[in-house]
């Protein structure tokens, strides 16, 4: 005998659509230390630079402005392992803490100091490389990895690497000036140690396939694969325009501009795309010529 709705009694309901899965966000948990020396400690929960560097301080009971930089699996100040936009998920973090200040007297008798300036992402603009035979080589006070905190006692911290790249060129040549600088602090193996300036083979630090941890200026970080040896290779080119050109070297923003390229069918409609996202770079015409060219011509794309 049928009950009201034609199924037997007793017979089981007959199963509904699977509802779909919803991939469960992974518990990321960073190893980190003081490059100088600490016990290892756990972080987690960040989005951005400025959250990563509070999540170090916080564990270390320090403050976040103590934090100049962080290097990636080396406690070295190895500008080739510098912390950039991404992290990979098996990354072990150092955080490089601010060490002694001094202050240094440069006449700028050229043009061109020598410096290649990069930033923090949370304030601090410091020197990532130093040219041989330039005037900065010449005085061995100036280290790579030194954070440069004032020009002539007017203080730089906030600024971004291309503002502070841009005081130093326009200062008057022949006129003596004077740099602020705050060294980060060593551990005993590293006193003495200028660091290498020269460009490693290495420099694209990230390992194809492997899944990374990309932090963004604005919004929540995101897990995505690393960059393929195409992208690397891209993003060298641009970083090597940028510093050609502005005297600067960020593998974030490199990246960045590789992905605007690699949307953009023209010079022109990129060079509308980075006005619109970046404007405040303010970049020449030229450049973002030669860019769109690194990121497309080797795919054959033509204007």
């Amino acid at each position: 005998m049928e009950n009201g709705v034609g199924q037997e009694p007793g017979t089981p309901e007959p199963p509904g659509p699977a509802a779909p899965r919803v991939r469960a966000r992974p518990r990321l948990v960073f190893h980190t230390q003081l490059a100088h020396g600490s016990p290892t400690e756990r972080i987690e929960g960040f989005t951005n630079v400025k959250e990563l560097y509070a999540k170090i301080a916080e564990v270390f009971g320090i403050s976040p402005t103590e934090i100049l930089f962080c290097t990636l699996n080396t406690h070295k100040v190895d500008m080739q392992k510098l912390l950039g936009g991404q992290i990979g998920l098996e990354d072990f973090i150092f955080a490089h803490v601010r060490g002694e200040t001094k202050e240094v007297e440069v006449t700028k008798t050229e043009d061109a100091l020598g410096l290649t300036i990069t930033d923090n992402g949370a304030g601090y603009a410091f020197i990532k490389r130093i040219k041989e035979g330039s005037i900065i080589n010449r005085l061995q006070t100036v280290c790579v990895g030194d954070s440069i905190e004032a020009i002539n006692d007017h203080t730089i911290v906030g600024c971004r690497h291309y503002e502070v790249a841009r005081m130093l060129r326009e200062l008057p040549r022949a006129q003596p000036f004077t740099l602020r600088l705050v060294q980060p602090k060593k551990a005993f193996d590293m006193i003495g140690q200028r660091t290498r300036t020269g460009k490693s083979a290495g420099e694209g630090r990230m390992v194809s396939g492997k899944e990374t941890l990309r932090l963004r200026t604005q919004g929540a970080a995101v897990l995505e694969e690393g960059p393929s040896p195409s992208e690397e290779e891209a993003a060298r080119r641009v970083d090597d325009l940028l510093e050609s050109y502005m005297g600067i070297r960020d593998s974030e923003l490199a990246s960045t501009m590789v992905e605007a390229a690699k949307g953009s069918p023209s010079v022109a409609q990129l060079a509308q795309g980075l006005d619109s996202v970046l404007g405040e770079f303010a970049f020449p015409q030229e450049f973002v010529a030669e860019v769109w060219a690194a990121v497309c011509h080797p795919k054959g794309d033509k204007e």
